[in-house]
């Protein structure tokens, strides 16, 4: 490399006598992130005996994987079978294209519906990892019992659980505090040979690798490129990982990679406030609701919790009051998202409903009179005026509340990949050496907000990671 490159440039083009270079390190396949994605992907390529290398920018693992419930939707998995569920992979893909307006790539969205049971049977049979069915309650826009989720409902759960699987693998090692900083290429095909590769405490090295995987997550804390494709949370709270800076949308984009629905995004409209902690959603999925601070109730609470936060953010003030009730409580008093919010003092009790209005300043002839409204629809009596239907008994004293409001998850735009979740170029090939997955690949939610289906963002996070470490082990190694 005997030209220098700008400090500023996302690639290092090198000429086509890369063997030249000096490298640092070299592996057969680099893999830049150490979420969920990435540890997937690690653990598929370590599997069939290739030298992998995990760099996380951060101290530590997980990323927005550590920071979800730890939960994502499969069909056909040995666990739904085990509860009896009827489901299968043609009508979990139906269910994420209606909730999309069909604006994911359909072959895509079942080609990773297909893959959703194969990967909670792996995980179980291959790493001990056991993510078990919810069936308690439906999720919004799941038309079967296909979440699974650890018992914790905590993505540090998995993260956990996935290290551990990690640490049995003499070939798989992880780097952190390592940003990446910029990709290393051939310029007459732009193939990937590597990376730049900060590393603390030794500097700047040069990490070679035959195969390299983009297990980076979105742009969620890169106010830029929110405000550029997605201005409408420009100013919203930010509820996601601040490593979520978008480089690996950049590098790939810079290489002629593919962007594809980059104003898609997942939200949350129930996000204790101003504690900043996440309220289980499964207080409404299991009967709860929201008034607006003046004690009316704005939408059938139940469409989907990430265009759920728009309605909210639209209330005066940018937020609302959910209310439920002691039996909606002990169901969520074991997830640790709800344990934080108690920990912080968001969960208030009340012994009436008039009381509640006081407690949280709202007008209680308003609330009282909503509340009536809403009781007599859970009974039967009359039908939800917002078109609730999932509604199956009313909510009893004491009553709990707490003030919440809508804010930004994750991004779900990102590089276009194809089943083996290898990068495409805007030419409609593959660029070499290169896969994407996380937040750097495209999710399944469609255009917007409202594409979003429950727990759908881990779903192609773990999902892509696991096949581009399968394809980069198999086209190396000629394995599986």
């Amino acid at each position: 490399m005997s030209e220098k490159p700008q400090p500023d440039s996302k690639l290092i083009l090198v000429s086509d006598d890369s063997k030249r270079i000096q490298w640092d390190v070299e592996v057969d396949i680099l893999i830049i992130g150490c979420g969920g994605c990435g540890l997937m992907a690690g653990l598929a390529a370590a599997q069939q005996g290739a030298q992998v290398m995990i760099v996380e920018k951060e101290s530590a693992a997980g990323g927005n994987t550590s920071l979800s419930q730890g939960m994502f939707p499969a069909a056909g998995s040995m666990f739904q079978k085990e509860a009896g569920v009827d489901d299968s992979p043609e009508l979990m893909a139906e269910d994420i294209l209606a909730k999309n307006n069909r604006e994911s790539d359909p072959d895509m969205t079942l080609h990773i519906a297909r893959q959703s049971g194969r990967l909670i049977d792996w995980l179980w049979e291959m790493e001990g990892i056991k993510l078990e069915v919810v069936t308690n309650f439906l999720y919004p826009g799941h038309t079967r019992h296909r979440i699974h989720a650890p018992k914790t409902t905590k993505g540090t759960w998995l993260t956990n659980k996935l290290l551990e699987s990690a640490e049995r693998y003499d070939n798989l090692d992880i780097a952190y505090a390592a940003p990446a900083r910029r990709l290393i290429a051939r310029s007459s095909d732009l193939a990937v040979l590597g990376a730049e590769v900060e590393i603390s405490g030794v500097g700047i090295n040069l990490a070679g690798a035959r195969k390299t995987i983009l297990a980076l997550n979105g742009f969620g804390a890169n106010r830029e490129m929110v405000a550029q494709y997605i201005p409408d949370m420009a100013d919203a709270y930010y509820f996601g990982h601040e490593g979520n800076t978008g480089e690996g949308i950049l590098w790939g984009e810079a290489l002629g990679g593919q962007l594809e629905n980059m104003g898609s995004y997942q939200a949350h409209g129930s996000v204790a406030h101003p504690h900043g902690t996440l309220l289980s959603w499964a207080a409404i999925s299991l009967g709860g609701y929201q008034v607006n601070n003046h004690g009316r109730r704005f939408v059938n609470e139940n469409h989907g919790y990430s265009e759920h936060a728009m309605d909210v953010l639209a209330q005066e003030g940018k937020t609302a009051v959910e209310i439920f009730d002691q039996r909606i409580y002990h169901e969520v008093e074991g997830y640790e998202d709800f344990q934080q919010c108690l920990k912080m003092g968001a969960v208030k009790k009340f012994d009436s409903i008039e009381d509640l209005a006081k407690g949280f300043q709202i007008d209680g002839r308003v609330l009282s009179e909503e509340h009536m409204q809403f009781q007599k629809a859970a009974n039967g009596g009359i039908e939800d005026r917002l078109g609730r239907n999932d509604l199956k008994q009313p909510l009893r004293p004491p009553y709990y509340g707490v003030r919440v409001t809508g804010a930004l998850f994750h991004t779900q735009g990102g590089l276009k990949v194809d089943q083996r979740a290898r990068v495409i170029h805007r030419d409609g090939n593959p660029i070499l050496n290169l896969y994407a997955g996380g937040g750097t690949a495209v999710g399944l939610s469609g255009k917007g907000v409202s594409g979003y289906l429950s727990a759908n963002g881990l779903l192609a996070a773990l999902t892509l990671g696991m096949l581009a470490g399968e394809d980069a082990g198999r086209t190396l190694f000629g394995t599986g």
